[in-house]
């Protein structure tokens, strides 16, 4: 995601705490980013396929970033990482605009969540969100499951 885009409704968002070059070359920017919540915007232009929508691998990056982001804003990351353990993308319609997606995390989610990697070293969650065009039809669907973890940690 850009650095110089990136921005919160109430403050400017800090560095990213894991950066990605391909994802940062999509030019998906942040809508709203704070405490287990993201929406993002993958834009159209620079991401469409051959007939002037919006390419497989752009709404699967947006999948990974929206799902990944609520648990890594959790996250120390001296202590900890992210991983994802899989992803699914259902397409329903192709869009020919830019695409946004969002996905929170509960307080009581995040207990849990936070709980699980202090006493185990690990915690997962399932994230479930649908995709939207600018014209807000629903154009895909994503499930993805996200793991965190903590360095040194062994199954």
């Amino acid at each position: 995601m850009t650095e110089a885009q990136p921005q919160t409704q109430e403050q400017p968002r800090s560095e990213p705490k894991y950066r990605v070059p391909f994802v940062e070359r999509t030019g998906m920017t942040y809508l709203e980013d704070s405490r287990g919540h993201a929406r993002l915007l993958m834009p159209l232009a620079g991401n469409e396929n051959h007939v002037g929508v919006l390419y497989m691998g752009a709404f699967t990056v947006l999948a990974e970033a929206v799902a990944a982001l609520p648990g890594i804003s959790l996250l120390d990351v001296e202590r900890h990482f992210p991983i994802l353990k899989d992803i699914y993308v259902d397409f329903h319609k192709p869009a020919a605009s830019d695409v946004t997606a969002e996905f929170s995390l509960s307080e009581e989610t995040i207990d849990g969540l936070l709980a699980d990697l202090e006493r185990k070293g690990s915690a997962t969650y399932i994230a479930e969100f649908l995709m939207h065009d600018a014209d807000g039809a629903h154009v895909a669907s994503g499930r993805v499951t996200v793991k965190l973890l903590s360095h040194g940690w062994k199954k």
